[in-house]
C-alpha cells in the first residue's frame, strides 16, 4: 500500500511539474532572420516559358547556332528546338515539363538516345538550375553515349547560358557551354 502511495505521489508530482512548465511565462524570443526561399520548380518552369522566341547561340567551341522556344498544350510543355553547325542538316529538340514539384526534360538528341533529366539544384536567387540524369530511353545501360547533365543560367530576359555534359562508359566525356541570346 505504501508503495502504490508513493508512485501515485510521483505521478502526481510529474503532472504538476509539467503543468507548471507549461504555465510559466516565455522569455520573449529572439528575432529570426528572414529566411530567403529557393525558387520553385514552377517559378523556374516559368522562366523556361519566358524563353518563347527565337535564340542565337555561340558554342564555348566556336560554332554556331539557333534556337526556338515554344509554349504548347495549355502552357504545360516548353519545346525547345536547335540546330547547330556542330550537327548540320540535324534537328535537335528538348521538352521541359513540370512533374508535380519537379521539373524534367527530355532531349532529343542526335545521339539517337532521349535522355530525360531532372531538377537537381536551383540556385538561391533561382538564375542557376542544374538537371541531373534521372533515365532515359534507347538506353540498354547508362554507361552508353548520352547528354547527362545541363546547367542553365539565366542572365536576364535577352540572354542564357547552357552548359552540356556527355556521359559515356562511367564518366563525362566533355562539356560544352553555349552562350545564347534572344533575336529581336
Amino acid at each position: 500500500m505504501l508503495q502504490k502511495a508513493r508512485r501515485t505521489a510521483v505521478i502526481a508530482l510529474g503532472i504538476l511539474g509539467c503543468a507548471t512548465a507549461l504555465a510559466a511565462p516565455k522569455e520573449p524570443a529572439e528575432p529570426v532572420a528572414a529566411v530567403k526561399e529557393t525558387p520553385s520548380a514552377a517559378q523556374v518552369f516559368g522562366q523556361f516559358q519566358a524563353l518563347a522566341g527565337q535564340w542565337k547561340g555561340r558554342s564555348t567551341k566556336g560554332w554556331t547556332g539557333e534556337a526556338s522556344f515554344e509554349v504548347i498544350a495549355a502552357g504545360s510543355v516548353v519545346v525547345e528546338t536547335s540546330r547547330f553547325q556542330a550537327h548540320p542538316d540535324e534537328t535537335m529538340m528538348t521538352m521541359y515539363h513540370l512533374d508535380g514539384s519537379t521539373l524534367l526534360l527530355t532531349h532529343y538528341c542526335v545521339a539517337k538516345k532521349q535522355p530525360r533529366l531532372q531538377i537537381a539544384s536551383i540556385g538561391e536567387d533561382g538564375k542557376k538550375v542544374t538537371f541531373r540524369f534521372r533515365d532515359g530511353t534507347n538506353l540498354a545501360t547508362r554507361n552508353q553515349g548520352h547528354m547527362d547533365s545541363v546547367v542553365y543560367q539565366f542572365e536576364g530576359p535577352n540572354q542564357f547560358t547552357s552548359q552540356w555534359s556527355f556521359y559515356k562508359d562511367g564518366k563525362e566525356e566533355w562539356m560544352e557551354e553555349i552562350h545564347y541570346e534572344r533575336i529581336r
